[in-house]
């Protein structure tokens, strides 16, 4: 009896292989797929990326400069305005006028007490007597001695000492008289007048106050002023200069009358550009007889320029200012950034007007980034984006 047995594994099934083979086959392919895939994400994830980095702008389109947008500051003052000071020193008296009082040339405005002055002008009045008494008795001293010289009774030189001490008696009273009539006229400064018709625009003094003769170098006691017509003051820039002539008007505004617009007429100006300010002080008159406008206001004042055909204005915000000078960004044809020098013929606050280097048909960047550079490409505001895709 046999006890061998048979050990060998069994046989593979024949189809088995090839499925083995299809499935490496299909893991390999999935792998690749996987591969692809991921790869695809990759660059699609990178052009995104790229495409945030482009910074995004809006663009605007220059504007044609306005034919009359000069607007200036301007001052009003009085067409006549006098400050008044005391010629003589006192104590004020009395004041009879207060500020806003119209008065008249040659009305009292105040009195003052000169106690002083007063003594001054007895002593020259009665050293005028002294020496009107010695010219009558050198007169009649003279006279003697000319008739006593007729007779012999003299020596000539005796009676020319007489002549001469006649002389000098008179040049001392025309002295005398002099001085009483210099004192004589500072009395009358004791009245101060209004020079002219007018309003009494200050009061600096009050009734017992010490009064120093003065002039421009102290305070004044009253002013007046007549504002019936007034100056107005205006610095034009130079650029404009040319287009002042005369008899040219423009129109002014005060803070104070809103809606109101008054119309003044050129009447001079300095005719030379100030080389502080670069402006040319032009002087307009107004017709002021209600009132209306007072001296010291501020004023705008709009004035009627022409501009160049080619004037362009855009807003301030498009303006990039670095150490190479003033510049502006503009969209080129291919979607880049292209930095431009520009200079600035008036600036209108929230608007500029640009003398130079901007065209109409630029597409001017607004609110350019700071780190925009010459060739930076940008993209249009409201542009979509494509997001990346996510497996």
């Amino acid at each position: 009896m046999s006890t061998e047995f048979d050990v060998r594994p069994p046989a593979t099934p024949r189809y088995l292989k090839p499925l083995a083979i299809a499935g490496v086959i299909a893991a390999l392919a999935a792998a690749a797929t996987g591969v692809v895939e991921r790869a695809h994400d990759a660059r699609e994830v990178a052009a995104w990326t790229a495409s945030q980095a482009i910074p995004t702008v809006a663009t605007i389109t220059p504007q044609p400069a306005a034919a009359d947008a000069l607007v200036l500051p301007g001052r009003l003052d009085a067409y006549v305005d006098a400050p008044i000071y005391a010629r003589v020193p006192g104590y004020l008296h009395a004041w009879y006028v207060d500020i806003g009082a119209h008065v008249k040339g040659g009305q009292l405005l105040a009195s003052i007490d000169t106690p002083d002055l007063d003594q001054q002008l007895q002593q020259a009045r009665a050293d005028l007597q002294s020496a009107t008494a010695n010219e009558r008795l050198a007169a009649v001293t003279a006279a003697r001695w000319s008739e006593m010289l007729a007779q012999d009774s003299v020596s000539r030189q005796e009676a020319d000492e007489k002549r001469s001490d006649l002389d000098a008696k008179r040049a001392a009273v025309a002295a005398s008289t002099a001085n009483v009539r210099r004192l004589e006229a500072l009395e009358s400064f004791k009245r101060l007048t209004a020079p002219f018709d007018g309003v009494v625009t200050a009061r600096k003094t009050d009734v017992g106050a010490l009064i120093d003769a003065g002039s421009g170098n102290g305070a004044e006691l009253f002013t007046v002023s007549d504002a019936r017509r007034l100056r107005l003051y205006v610095h034009i820039p130079q650029d404009d200069a040319g287009a002042i002539h005369a008899g040219m008007h423009v129109a002014l505004t005060v803070p104070e009358r809103p809606g109101t617009t008054f119309d003044a007429t050129l009447a001079d100006s300095a005719q030379a550009i100030d080389p502080a300010s670069g402006t040319l002080l032009a002087q307009f008159s107004i017709a002021n007889p209600a009132g209306t406008l007072f001296p010291g206001e501020y004023a705008q004042v709009r004035i009627a320029v022409a501009n160049a055909a080619h004037a362009l204005t855009i807003p301030a915000s498009t303006l990039i200012f670095r150490h190479d000078g003033l510049q502006i960004a503009v969209l080129d044809a291919t979607g880049h950034a292209r930095l431009r020098h520009v200079s600035i013929a008036t600036d209108l606050g929230t608007r500029v007007e640009i003398a130079s280097g901007l065209a109409a048909s630029d597409r001017v960047i607004d609110n350019p980034p700071d780190s925009l550079a010459d060739g930076d490409p940008v993209r249009i505001a409201g542009t979509a984006t494509k997001e990346p895709a996510h497996g």
